[in-house]
């Protein structure tokens, strides 16, 4: 269990800690989306179930697997489409922004980022006025509004976990397993509908996420089926947000926001953390804490740091999580200087009881050794 001394641990992280290097290596075929991004140049999420390492890049539609066959090293690269898996109607083809992975109870829950688009100008464009034009211009991507579950099941020959649509119950029988998602409509879905009266986040549902608005980017499930989100953005007065769900099947085979008791708002909690100012990367539950990945919520480099929460399992209503309620176990280095807007630590996987693994959006040269592989850094909790 992490110790509760908030001041012990705080000045334990002065001094430098030091990562243990893991190699990820990509199939070459598998790895370029349309655009010809590669999947290590985005990677947003990280999480691992047994042998298996499962990630996603921000702009993909789907999710990829290794395994651990050294003892630092991935390979046997896979990939899941989550069209084959879902009914993505329309938006099949667009990218979902997959933000969060977790899983419990033979389920892999997936969750995008929710958020709004803000046009990126070219400053090396002639038409400046065009340029400062596109500014203006915030996008809608009902793609990202996307929270569902996979049945995940472990090939007992092959020693992988697998996705699936539907799949027998491994020690249920007559119980089938089936793929679901939040239910929605075309441009919205149950959660934002519901969040867009909130009294907190409601000023923030029609801002970009890189603008301080909306933005999810961390998941963790409870083994009661309790789903814990991260926001990225907003950050209210420097406090963090993380909203509690408990989703349910209905009898049309279709995810709902069950009521949970203790909660202000009746079918989420809210819960405000003090981290400083930063929002959320990540979230990864360990026994009844959380671990929190955290990081700046606007688009600059900024500090990114490693927190716990104690207990966070057992809130029994929405709270107020002051500094002296968390511990701060380390920070995480950023680009800087020539490095600026690279090796921005985007994802965390619990690799044991005492380790995390954490993978990097737009990593250094120095990451990428090699075509087709990317360094990731564990430390030691």
């Amino acid at each position: 269990m992490l110790g509760r001394s908030h001041t012990t641990l705080t000045s334990l992280t002065a001094q430098p800690v030091r990562p243990q290097p893991y190699l990820l290596h990509f199939n070459p075929k598998l790895s370029l989306n349309a655009d010809g991004k590669h999947v290590r140049d985005g990677l947003s999420t990280v999480l691992r179930t047994g042998d298996n390492l499962w990630v996603s890049c921000d702009e993909r539609t789907s999710i990829e697997r290794l395994r651990l066959n050294g003892k630092h090293e991935l390979q046997g690269h896979c990939r899941y489409e989550l069209s084959e898996l879902l009914d993505l109607g329309d938006d099949a083809a667009e990218e979902i922004d997959i933000e969060g992975l977790a899983a419990s109870d033979h389920y892999l829950w997936v969750i995008g980022s929710h958020s709004l688009k803000r046009k990126q100008p070219k400053p090396n464009e002639e038409d400046v006025a065009k340029q400062i034009a596109r500014l203006a211009e915030v996008k809608e991507e009902p793609s990202r509004y996307l929270l569902a579950r996979l049945p995940l099941l472990l090939n007992p020959t092959t020693g992988d976990y697998e996705l699936h649509r539907e799949a027998p119950h491994p020690t249920e029988p007559g119980h089938t397993l089936c793929a679901a998602q939040l239910h929605g409509s075309d441009d919205s879905n149950e959660l934002l509908d519901l969040l867009a009266e909130d009294p907190h986040l409601k000023p923030f549902m029609q801002i970009p996420g890189k603008d301080n608005g909306f933005d999810i980017e961390g998941l963790a499930v409870a083994p009661d089926g309790r789903l814990f989100v991260g926001l990225r953005g907003p950050v209210l007065r420097g406090w963090a947000v993380v909203l509690e769900l408990l989703p349910r099947e209905d009898k049309h085979g279709r995810l709902r926001l069950g009521e949970l008791p203790g909660a202000t708002e009746k079918y989420y909690k809210k819960h405000f953390l003090a981290l400083g100012g930063m929002g959320l990367r990540e979230l990864r539950q360990r026994g009844s804490d959380l671990l929190l990945l955290a990081g700046p919520t606007m688009d600059l480099d900024g500090t990114i740091a490693v927190y716990c929460w104690p207990d966070a399992l057992r809130c029994e209503q929405d709270s107020l999580i002051g500094p002296d309620k968390l511990t701060r176990l380390f920070d995480v280095p950023h680009g800087f200087g020539p490095t600026a807007g690279q090796d921005k630590a985007e994802g965390m996987a619990l690799l044991d009881d005492e380790h995390v693994l954490i993978v990097f959006d737009s990593p250094t040269d120095a990451r990428k050794p090699a075509p087709h592989q990317v360094v990731a850094d564990a430390y030691k909790l």
